[in-house]
């Protein structure tokens, strides 16, 4: 019977399709450098939209952030230096420096995810909307200082979804 719990609980889950690592660092030019130099790359600079809207800990959050992305496989390395303003990555700089600071899973449904894992003590972090659709939201899932990075990308959604 437990068995048969914990599998009906995985069909649910949030966390079935790991596509990112988020990797906090001090200065982008010298970790791009030093991880292309290794093999990982290349890497390519991710503009944010400007009209983007976040919220840090329920608090409308403006900051600003450099991020870099590369693939390894089927999995996105971000690279993210806060720059200016309070955001969860300046906190975990500050407070744990430099390292993997989320894993981010793809979801339909980002609320609805949000809200079955808030109710289970999950704390967001960050919220985020893009123009056109589709967010992220960071969950600190309180244990082993793990967080979770929720993405919701309609665009990918829909090229994962169609017939190949």
């Amino acid at each position: 019977m437990k068995g048969e719990y914990v599998m009906e609980n995985m069909k649910k889950s949030p966390f079935t399709r790991v596509t990112q690592i988020g990797i906090v660092v001090r200065d982008m030019d010298k970790t791009v450098e030093r991880l292309t130099s290794l093999g990982i790359g290349p890497f390519k600079e991710m503009p944010l939209p400007p009209d983007r809207e976040e919220w840090f800990r329920d608090e409308r959050m403006y900051a600003d952030f450099r991020i870099c992305s590369a693939m390894i496989g089927d999995i996105e390395i971000e690279l993210i230096q806060p720059l200016d303003g309070e955001s969860p990555h300046e906190e975990f700089l500050n407070t744990k420096g430099e390292g993997i600071q989320h894993i981010g899973c793809a979801v339909e449904g980002l609320q609805d995810n949000v809200d079955k894992l808030t109710k289970q003590g999950v704390e967001v972090l960050l919220r985020a909307k893009f123009p056109g659709g589709g967010g992220v939201a960071y969950c600190d899932l309180g244990v082993g200082n793990i967080i979770v990075e929720l993405i919701e990308d309609p665009k990918r959604v829909r090229k994962e979804a169609a017939p190949g």
